[in-house]
Protein backbone atom coordinates (compact mmCIF):
# COMPACT_ATOMS: atom_id res chain seq x y z
CA UNK A 1 0.00 0.00 0.00
CA UNK A 2 3.04 2.30 0.27
CA UNK A 3 3.78 2.09 -3.45
CA UNK A 4 1.48 5.02 -4.50
CA UNK A 5 3.26 7.29 -2.01
CA UNK A 6 6.62 6.41 -3.56
CA UNK A 7 5.28 7.29 -7.01
CA UNK A 8 3.98 10.64 -5.73
CA UNK A 9 7.40 11.49 -4.26
CA UNK A 10 9.14 10.50 -7.50
CA UNK A 11 6.69 12.63 -9.51
CA UNK A 12 7.35 15.66 -7.31
CA UNK A 13 11.12 15.18 -7.68
CA UNK A 14 10.76 14.85 -11.45
CA UNK A 15 8.75 18.08 -11.69
CA UNK A 16 11.27 19.87 -9.47
CA UNK A 17 14.20 18.73 -11.63
CA UNK A 18 12.37 19.78 -14.80
CA UNK A 19 11.76 23.31 -13.50
CA UNK A 20 14.93 23.87 -11.48
CA UNK A 21 16.65 25.83 -14.26
CA UNK A 22 13.78 28.26 -14.76
CA UNK A 23 13.92 31.77 -13.36
CA UNK A 24 10.99 33.10 -11.34
CA UNK A 25 9.44 35.92 -13.32
CA UNK A 26 6.47 38.17 -12.80
CA UNK A 27 4.49 40.32 -15.19
CA UNK A 28 4.87 44.06 -14.60
CA UNK A 29 2.37 46.51 -16.05
CA UNK A 30 2.99 50.21 -16.69
CA UNK A 31 0.62 52.79 -18.17
CA UNK A 32 0.22 56.51 -18.68
CA UNK A 33 -2.52 58.87 -17.57
CA UNK A 34 -6.07 57.97 -18.54
CA UNK A 35 -7.39 61.27 -19.88
CA UNK A 36 -8.76 62.74 -23.10
CA UNK A 37 -5.98 63.58 -25.54
CA UNK A 38 -3.28 61.96 -23.40
CA UNK A 39 -0.94 59.41 -25.01
CA UNK A 40 -2.26 55.86 -24.76
CA UNK A 41 0.50 53.86 -23.07
CA UNK A 42 0.37 50.16 -22.24
CA UNK A 43 3.45 48.18 -21.20
CA UNK A 44 3.31 44.57 -20.02
CA UNK A 45 6.70 42.90 -19.60
CA UNK A 46 8.31 40.03 -17.67
CA UNK A 47 10.72 40.87 -14.84
CA UNK A 48 12.83 38.53 -12.72
CA UNK A 49 11.28 38.36 -9.27
CA UNK A 50 14.20 37.20 -7.10
CA UNK A 51 16.61 39.58 -5.38
CA UNK A 52 20.06 38.97 -6.85
CA UNK A 53 22.69 40.56 -9.08
CA UNK A 54 21.44 38.28 -11.88
CA UNK A 55 17.89 39.62 -11.53
CA UNK A 56 19.14 43.19 -11.26
CA UNK A 57 21.16 42.90 -14.48
CA UNK A 58 18.36 41.29 -16.51
CA UNK A 59 15.70 43.71 -15.26
CA UNK A 60 18.01 46.68 -15.87
CA UNK A 61 18.62 45.57 -19.47
CA UNK A 62 14.89 45.15 -20.08
CA UNK A 63 14.23 48.57 -18.57
CA UNK A 64 16.89 50.15 -20.79
CA UNK A 65 15.32 48.58 -23.87
CA UNK A 66 11.87 49.92 -22.94
CA UNK A 67 13.34 53.39 -22.37
CA UNK A 68 15.10 53.23 -25.74
CA UNK A 69 11.81 52.42 -27.48
CA UNK A 70 9.84 55.19 -25.73
CA UNK A 71 12.57 57.77 -26.27
CA UNK A 72 12.80 56.93 -29.99
CA UNK A 73 16.45 55.87 -29.46
CA UNK A 74 17.41 59.52 -29.84
CA UNK A 75 18.03 60.56 -26.24
CA UNK A 76 21.54 60.19 -24.87
CA UNK A 77 22.03 58.15 -21.71
CA UNK A 78 18.85 56.09 -22.08
CA UNK A 79 20.30 53.85 -19.38
CA UNK A 80 19.77 56.59 -16.79
CA UNK A 81 15.99 56.49 -17.32
CA UNK A 82 13.66 54.22 -15.40
CA UNK A 83 10.58 52.98 -17.25
CA UNK A 84 8.43 55.47 -15.34
CA UNK A 85 10.78 58.33 -16.29
CA UNK A 86 10.77 57.25 -19.95
CA UNK A 87 6.95 57.21 -19.91
CA UNK A 88 6.92 60.74 -18.47
CA UNK A 89 9.41 61.87 -21.14
CA UNK A 90 7.17 60.39 -23.84
CA UNK A 91 4.17 62.26 -22.41
CA UNK A 92 6.14 65.51 -22.13
CA UNK A 93 7.28 65.26 -25.76
CA UNK A 94 3.64 64.83 -26.80
CA UNK A 95 2.64 67.90 -24.77
CA UNK A 96 5.34 70.03 -26.40
CA UNK A 97 4.36 68.94 -29.90
CA UNK A 98 0.71 69.62 -29.05
CA UNK A 99 1.54 73.22 -28.10
CA UNK A 100 3.29 73.77 -31.44
CA UNK A 101 0.66 72.12 -33.65
CA UNK A 102 -2.62 72.38 -31.76
CA UNK A 103 -4.82 71.85 -34.82
CA UNK A 104 -2.87 68.93 -36.26
CA UNK A 105 -1.69 66.78 -33.39
CA UNK A 106 -3.12 63.30 -33.00
CA UNK A 107 -3.18 61.06 -29.95
CA UNK A 108 0.10 59.25 -29.51
CA UNK A 109 0.25 55.58 -28.65
CA UNK A 110 2.85 53.24 -27.20
CA UNK A 111 2.19 49.54 -26.67
CA UNK A 112 4.95 47.16 -25.55
CA UNK A 113 4.47 43.49 -24.67
CA UNK A 114 7.17 41.06 -23.59
CA UNK A 115 7.33 37.31 -23.24
CA UNK A 116 9.84 34.49 -22.84
CA UNK A 117 10.60 32.80 -26.16
CA UNK A 118 13.25 30.37 -24.88
CA UNK A 119 14.87 29.26 -21.64
CA UNK A 120 17.32 26.58 -20.57
CA UNK A 121 19.76 26.24 -17.66
CA UNK A 122 22.32 28.68 -19.11
CA UNK A 123 20.33 31.30 -21.02
CA UNK A 124 16.95 32.96 -21.41
CA UNK A 125 15.55 34.88 -24.38
CA UNK A 126 12.92 37.58 -23.94
CA UNK A 127 11.15 39.09 -26.92
CA UNK A 128 9.68 42.61 -26.82
CA UNK A 129 6.97 43.52 -29.32
CA UNK A 130 6.27 47.22 -29.61
CA UNK A 131 4.01 49.60 -31.51
CA UNK A 132 4.57 53.36 -31.46
CA UNK A 133 2.46 56.04 -33.07
CA UNK A 134 3.51 59.69 -32.85
CA UNK A 135 1.59 61.15 -35.77
CA UNK A 136 1.94 60.73 -39.51
CA UNK A 137 0.56 58.20 -41.93
CA UNK A 138 1.18 55.17 -39.76
CA UNK A 139 2.83 53.92 -36.61
CA UNK A 140 5.93 51.78 -36.30
CA UNK A 141 6.04 48.18 -35.11
CA UNK A 142 9.23 46.45 -34.01
CA UNK A 143 10.35 43.24 -32.37
CA UNK A 144 13.48 42.96 -30.24
CA UNK A 145 15.15 39.85 -28.88
CA UNK A 146 17.18 39.98 -25.68
CA UNK A 147 19.36 36.92 -25.11
CA UNK A 148 20.67 36.74 -21.52
CA UNK A 149 23.38 34.72 -19.82
CA UNK A 150 21.75 33.25 -16.71
CA UNK A 151 25.00 33.25 -14.75
CA UNK A 152 25.64 36.98 -15.10
CA UNK A 153 22.35 38.44 -16.30
CA UNK A 154 24.21 40.24 -19.08
CA UNK A 155 22.95 40.40 -22.64
CA UNK A 156 24.79 38.09 -25.04
CA UNK A 157 26.19 39.41 -28.32
CA UNK A 158 26.78 37.33 -31.44
CA UNK A 159 30.41 36.58 -30.58
CA UNK A 160 29.21 35.03 -27.33
CA UNK A 161 26.52 32.97 -29.06
CA UNK A 162 28.44 31.59 -32.06
CA UNK A 163 31.80 29.86 -32.32
CA UNK A 164 31.95 30.72 -36.04
CA UNK A 165 29.76 33.72 -36.81
CA UNK A 166 30.86 33.91 -40.46
CA UNK A 167 29.90 30.28 -41.09
CA UNK A 168 26.55 30.82 -39.37
CA UNK A 169 25.98 33.91 -41.54
CA UNK A 170 26.58 31.80 -44.66
CA UNK A 171 24.06 29.24 -43.40
CA UNK A 172 21.59 32.06 -42.68
CA UNK A 173 22.00 33.48 -46.18
CA UNK A 174 21.21 30.09 -47.74
CA UNK A 175 18.12 29.82 -45.53
CA UNK A 176 17.08 33.40 -46.37
CA UNK A 177 17.45 32.82 -50.11
CA UNK A 178 15.45 29.60 -49.91
CA UNK A 179 12.66 31.21 -47.86
CA UNK A 180 12.42 34.23 -50.17
CA UNK A 181 12.90 32.36 -53.46
CA UNK A 182 16.20 34.03 -54.37
CA UNK A 183 18.51 31.94 -56.53
CA UNK A 184 22.13 31.45 -55.47
CA UNK A 185 23.18 32.72 -58.90
CA UNK A 186 21.74 36.25 -58.47
CA UNK A 187 22.44 39.10 -56.05
CA UNK A 188 20.69 39.17 -52.69
CA UNK A 189 18.79 42.31 -53.72
CA UNK A 190 17.60 40.82 -57.02
CA UNK A 191 13.96 40.53 -55.87
CA UNK A 192 13.78 43.99 -54.30
CA UNK A 193 15.49 43.72 -50.92
CA UNK A 194 17.69 46.60 -49.77
CA UNK A 195 20.79 45.06 -48.19
CA UNK A 196 23.54 47.66 -48.09
CA UNK A 197 26.23 47.12 -50.72
CA UNK A 198 24.12 44.26 -52.06
CA UNK A 199 25.62 41.96 -49.43
CA UNK A 200 23.74 39.72 -47.02
CA UNK A 201 24.22 40.33 -43.30
CA UNK A 202 22.60 39.10 -40.10
CA UNK A 203 19.77 41.24 -38.70
CA UNK A 204 20.10 43.50 -35.68
CA UNK A 205 17.69 41.11 -33.98
CA UNK A 206 18.11 37.37 -33.65
CA UNK A 207 16.72 35.28 -30.84
CA UNK A 208 16.22 31.76 -29.59
CA UNK A 209 12.79 30.11 -29.78
CA UNK A 210 11.50 26.59 -29.16
CA UNK A 211 11.83 25.70 -32.85
CA UNK A 212 15.08 27.40 -33.82
CA UNK A 213 17.00 30.66 -34.06
CA UNK A 214 14.79 33.39 -35.44
CA UNK A 215 16.38 36.01 -37.68
CA UNK A 216 14.15 39.07 -37.71
CA UNK A 217 14.62 42.11 -39.92
CA UNK A 218 12.33 44.89 -38.73
CA UNK A 219 10.56 47.26 -41.08
CA UNK A 220 12.96 49.42 -43.14
CA UNK A 221 15.96 47.26 -42.16
CA UNK A 222 16.24 45.44 -45.51
CA UNK A 223 12.82 46.09 -47.07
CA UNK A 224 10.09 48.72 -47.27
CA UNK A 225 7.52 49.44 -44.57
CA UNK A 226 4.83 47.78 -46.71
CA UNK A 227 6.78 44.50 -46.71
CA UNK A 228 6.58 44.31 -42.92
CA UNK A 229 9.11 42.43 -40.82
CA UNK A 230 11.09 39.68 -42.56
CA UNK A 231 11.55 36.46 -40.55
CA UNK A 232 13.61 33.33 -41.14
CA UNK A 233 13.95 30.37 -38.75
CA UNK A 234 17.20 28.38 -38.59
CA UNK A 235 16.39 24.98 -36.99
CA UNK A 236 18.73 23.96 -34.20
CA UNK A 237 19.85 20.77 -35.92
CA UNK A 238 21.33 22.96 -38.65
CA UNK A 239 22.67 25.68 -36.32
CA UNK A 240 23.94 23.72 -33.32
CA UNK A 241 27.47 23.14 -34.64
CA UNK A 242 27.95 26.91 -34.79
CA UNK A 243 26.67 27.53 -31.25
CA UNK A 244 28.90 27.97 -28.22
CA UNK A 245 26.17 26.77 -25.85
CA UNK A 246 24.45 23.44 -25.51
CA UNK A 247 20.69 23.57 -25.96
CA UNK A 248 18.04 21.83 -23.89
CA UNK A 249 17.09 18.39 -25.15
CA UNK A 250 13.34 18.95 -25.55
CA UNK A 251 13.48 21.43 -28.43
CA UNK A 252 12.12 20.72 -31.90
CA UNK A 253 14.69 19.19 -34.27
CA UNK A 254 13.49 19.98 -37.78
CA UNK A 255 16.41 20.19 -40.21
CA UNK A 256 16.99 22.93 -42.76
CA UNK A 257 18.21 21.33 -45.97
CA UNK A 258 20.73 23.75 -47.53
Amino acid sequence: MKTPSIYIVLLILLISCTNEHKLTLTSKIFSGENCEGCPQISINIPMVLEESRLAENINSNISNEISSILLFEETENNESYTIEEAINAFIKEHEEITKLYQDEIETWEATIDGEISYEDKSMITIVLKSYLYSGGAHGYESIRFLNFDKKTGKELNNSQLFNDEEAFKNLAERAFRKAEGISESVSINDTGFMFEEDTFYLPENLGFTEVGIKLLYNQYEVASYADGPIEVIIPYTSAKKYLKRKLKKSITTTTFED
